[in-house]
């Protein structure tokens, strides 16, 4: 058994290999939501995108299920790819949906979605949660045109203490009646509270583990603090997964 998949099994997450992928997928399943596909993440352009549309797909397109519409994305330890996987999902999504996508950044801690998905440094969650105004004029859009990026803004020491109050709730509320989709990133779990709090207010979480890096007694914490605090864990995504075969002779087996 590989330390990957006793890392996922003991933090009661279903693994399934799937030999006719590039990566391998790992399942999490949440009770009252649809299984959550989730994809190893590789340096390759094609590659990530393949893959990542079969998580798009699974997780919030599952036809005859209660999808989940507004979900966060969370890094078990920090220096992980969350944030760069976040915007690649949010893209996909918008791409695969006629509705509104909206990307949220709930990580006040080290945010960088402005400069991954292109755009100017702008005004966004934070200034949202101090000032009046519809959420809207808080985003901007950044293509495809139902595609919108509520970055974190203007940040201030009162920034992580404004996730904790009840106007954090409205402006949840407001994004789920303005957008169909929202796609959360949020902070290390294993480092910060943030997550936790963002949690309770959306419909689940799907938690990024660092293949060979994440520790097996954090994942299984982190995941038992989730489901203890009523969060749904819809899966996770093991990144950055590597081959004992080169990948393209991985394909054929």
């Amino acid at each position: 058994m590989s330390k990957n998949f006793e890392l996922l099994q003991h933090a009661q997450i279903r693994l399934e290999g799937r030999p006719t992928f590039t990566n391998e997928e790992v399942a999490g399943e949440a009770k009252d939501h649809a299984p959550a596909s989730v994809t190893a993440i590789t340096g390759a352009d094609q590659a990530l995108r393949e893959e990542t549309l079969k998580l798009v797909q699974s997780l919030f397109l599952t036809p005859g299920q209660a999808a989940p519409k507004a979900v966060m994305f969370a890094a078990i330890d920090s220096k992980n790819e969350c944030s760069g996987l976040c915007s690649v999902i949010a893209r996909l999504l918008a791409e695969s949906v006629s509705g509104s996508v909206c990307l949220v950044e709930g990580n006040f801690r080290t945010p960088s979605l402005p400069q991954l998905t292109g755009v100017e440094s702008h005004s966004g969650l934070a200034d949202a949660l101090r000032q009046e105004g519809a959420i809207k004029y808080f985003g901007k859009q950044v293509g495809p045109e139902n595609l919108w990026l509520l970055s974190s803004g203007s940040l201030g020491q009162d920034s992580l203490n404004l996730l904790n109050g009840n106007r954090m709730k409205e402006r949840i509320v407001e994004l789920r009646k303005e957008f169909e989709y929202l796609v959360i990133d949020a902070p290390p779990l294993n480092a910060f509270a943030d997550g936790m709090t963002l949690g309770r207010l959306l419909d689940g979480v799907v938690l990024v583990l660092e293949a060979n890096a994440t520790r097996r007694e954090a994942a299984l914490r982190i995941t038992e603090n989730l489901r203890t605090a009523k969060i749904p864990v819809l899966g996770a995504i093991l990144n950055n997964r590597t081959f004992p075969i080169p990948a393209a002779l991985y394909k054929r087996l």
